[in-house]
C-alpha cells in the first residue's frame, strides 16, 4: 500500500517508516523538519498540503504519528497544540474522506496520557490506596494539560468521521516511549536507564515495538472498522496487586522476579517504592495479534546475563 506517515521525522516515524519499507510498502513521510525518512516538508496544520499530498501521492492509508507531544507543553503555546493535535488531525480525516479519494484505512497514534488525571497521578501522596488499573474501558477522562485535552479531541474527531463516513480507524493509545528523561516525581535522578526499565513493569515500551504496533493496526484496520488499544509492555500484575503497588511496590516486584532484588544491588538500581497505575495491553493481543517484544522480565534477563552490571 501507499502509506502517508506524519510525523516522519520524529522518533515513532524515523523508526516506523524503514519497517513499514521492509514489510513492502510504499511510504511517503509528512513532518515540518527534514529527515531521511520524510519526503514531504510540511504541516499537518496546513489543509491545502494535506489534501494535495493525499490526492496527488494516491495514498492508500495513514499512519498519524504526527503531533506536538507532553515534551512540548513546557515550550509551545495551547494554540499551537490546537493547530497541531487538532485541526491537524481533522485536515487528514478531510482528506481521507474527500471525494475520489483512495484512502482505505487510518491509523492515529494517541496516548495513555490523555486517561490520567491529576488525582490518579498523585498516586499514594495525594491518598490513593490503590493503583489505578487502566483498561480501555475507562469513562470520564479528564486529561490534566493540553497535550492530553488535545489528544483526545482529535480521537473524537477519528471516531466521529469513521461514524459518518465509514473510514476504517484505529486509535493506539500507546504508553510513554519517548527517549527524554523521565519527568515523574518518583523517577530515579542517578539513572534515567533505571527509570525506564522499572517503568516496562506498568507504563512503557520501547520505540520498536511502538513502530510494529501501528503495523499491525494498519493491518487490522478494516476488519476492526473502529477501536481503541492501549499499548504498552506487558505487565506482570494483576488487578488483585494494586492495593500492594501503592502501598509497597518493590515487594509485588519480587513476588513475581525473585532475584530483581540482587541483580538491582549490582546495578546500583532502586525500585520505584510505589507505582501509581498498571496499563492493560491484554486488548491489543486479542484485537490486533500483537504483543511487545521488549518488557521488563527481558530487560531483566539482559542485567542477569551481564551479572548485573547495566
Amino acid at each position: 500500500m501507499r502509506v502517508l506517515v506524519t510525523g516522519s521525522s520524529g522518533w515513532l516515524g524515523r523508526t516506523l517508516v524503514p519497517r513499514l519499507q521492509q514489510a513492502g510498502h510504499d511510504v511517503v513521510g509528512l513532518d515540518p523538519v527534514p529527515g531521511p525518512t520524510t519526503a514531504i516538508v510540511g504541516s499537518i496544520a496546513e489543509p491545502d498540503l494535506v489534501e494535495r499530498t493525499v490526492r496527488d501521492r494516491a495514498v492508500e492509508a495513514i499512519i498519524h504519528a504526527g503531533a506536538l507531544h507532553k515534551p512540548d507543553v513546557a515550550r509551545r503555546p495551547a494554540a499551537d497544540f490546537v493547530a497541531v493535535n487538532v485541526q491537524g488531525t481533522l485536515n487528514l480525516l478531510e482528506a481521507a474522506v474527500a471525494p475520489g479519494s483512495p484512502v482505505t484505512r487510518v491509523v492515529f497514534a494517541s496516548t495513555t496520557s490523555l486517561m490520567i488525571s491529576e488525582a490518579i497521578r498523585a498516586g499514594r501522596t495525594g491518598g490513593a490506596t490503590a493503583a489505578a488499573w487502566i483498561t480501555e474501558d475507562m469513562a470520564d477522562l479528564r486529561p490534566r494539560n493540553i497535550y492530553g485535552v488535545t489528544k483526545l479531541a482529535a480521537e473524537h474527531l477519528c471516531r466521529l468521521y469513521h461514524q459518518d463516513h465509514g473510514v476504517p480507524v484505529v486509535i493506539l493509545r500507546t504508553a510513554r516511549f519517548f527517549p527524554e528523561a523521565d519527568d515523574m516525581a518518583h523517577a530515579i535522578p542517578q539513572s534515567d536507564d533505571n527509570t525506564k526499565v522499572n517503568e516496562l513493569l506498568f507504563r512503557r515500551l520501547t520505540v520498536e515495538d511502538a513502530a510494529d504496533s501501528h503495523i499491525a493496526a494498519l493491518d487490522r484496520a478494516p476488519a476492526l472498522g473502529f477501536d481503541t488499544v492501549i499499548v504498552s509492555a506487558p505487565t506482570p500484575f494483576v488487578r488483585e496487586d494494586c492495593a500492594a503497588l501503592i502501598a509497597d511496590a518493590p515487594r509485588v516486584v519480587a513476588r513475581y522476579f525473585p532475584d530483581y532484588r540482587a541483580l538491582y544491588e549490582r546495578a546500583g538500581w532502586s525500585m520505584f517504592e510505589s507505582i501509581d497505575r498498571v496499563y492493560d495491553a491484554a486488548k491489543a493481543t486479542r484485537v490486533l495479534g500483537f504483543a511487545c517484544r521488549t518488557g521488563f522480565a527481558e530487560k531483566l534477563a539482559e542485567l542477569r546475563s551481564r551479572g548485573g552490571t547495566p
